[in-house]
């Protein structure tokens, strides 16, 4: 048995799951250790936990992410078996089919989901993670600003972005948040997945959409889009976006738009992950028009 599993399986049992006989390593997850485990009655369940968790209350915020996604947005999220300090425990989910109908389903839940939920205020009652990052969540009213100040400059004091960005490229992002306001269409809060690039979206056992591994708030809808269209997402999900479009009542320029969006998954993979896979150049790209001409 590999170390993963091994591990696994140590706090399965430790967490009273007795009849768990088996672990098999589960590919996808970047912040946790992620496998499926067998039960002695023959079904399995998901389970992932960290070595060290990022804080106490994680898997518990990422639970509450999946019942709120299902039981206010009528997302299709995972059961929760158990979520504790240290584990996290789900129902088994399968891999998406390659088909456009798929996408097409999701699409039609993606719109409920942001046309349904509207807020008056940004944020969320509590602080969660993205990966091993926390999520600052500080209520405000104006969505520019919450973008700006929570979802942008609050990594500007990671280690990583500090080195990645030098003190121009820093600049340049903070001239790009002054100008939000003319950069991006002025949009209410609703509830986002927060998260939602391809690899989080999954399909229950008789191939409905469903999704995992969510960091929830109240903020623009155009950032589950931005993380979706930006993610290499395959090629029969590019029926989602148009779909998406018309059910929501999207305008043309809404391509434009999804670099700048983006910027902030970008910035959380610089601050977490070495290499970068490309963000570091992805944000240069994007701030580029906003660095002062000599």
């Amino acid at each position: 048995m590999t170390e993963p599993t091994s591990f696994l399986l140590s706090h399965l049992h430790a967490a009273g799951l007795h009849d768990v006989v088996a672990v098999e390593p589960a590919a996808g997850g970047l912040a946790a250790t992620a496998g499926i485990a067998r039960r002695g009655d023959g079904t399995s369940v998901f389970a992932k936990a960290f070595g060290e968790p990022p804080s106490d209350a994680a898997f518990a915020a990422e639970a509450e992410g999946l019942t709120v996604l299902r039981e206010t947005g009528g997302v299709v999220t995972p059961d929760i078996v158990l979520a504790d300090r240290d584990l996290l425990v789900l129902s088994v989910l399968r891999p998406r089919p390659r088909t456009e109908a798929f996408w097409e389903q999701l699409a039609h839940a993606l719109a409920h989901l942001h046309t349904t939920t509207r807020n008056p205020r940004f944020g969320w009652h509590q602080d969660n993670w993205l990966g091993r990052r926390r999520q600052i969540n500080t209520w405000e009213d104006d969505g520019f600003e919450f973008f700006a100040r929570h979802r942008l400059l609050r990594w500007l004091g990671e280690p990583r972005v500090e080195e990645a960005l030098d003190p121009e490229d820093r600049a340049a992002l903070e001239r790009l948040c002054d100008r939000l306001p003319e950069l991006l269409p002025v949009g209410p809060a609703c509830l986002t997945h927060g998260d939602l690039w391809a690899l989080n979206v999954m399909a229950t056992p008789d191939g409905q959409p469903a999704l995992i591994d969510p960091a929830v708030s109240y903020t623009w809808a155009e950032i589950d889009l931005a993380h979706l269209w930006t993610t290499a997402p395959p090629p029969e999900a590019h029926v989602l976006f148009d779909l998406y479009a018309e059910l929501t009542g999207l305008d043309r320029d809404w391509r434009e738009r999804m670099p700048i969006l983006q910027l902030r998954q970008h910035l959380a993979v610089i601050a977490q992950f070495v290499p970068d896979r490309g963000a570091a150049d992805l944000v240069r790209a994007t701030l580029a028009p906003f660095r002062r001409r000599p």
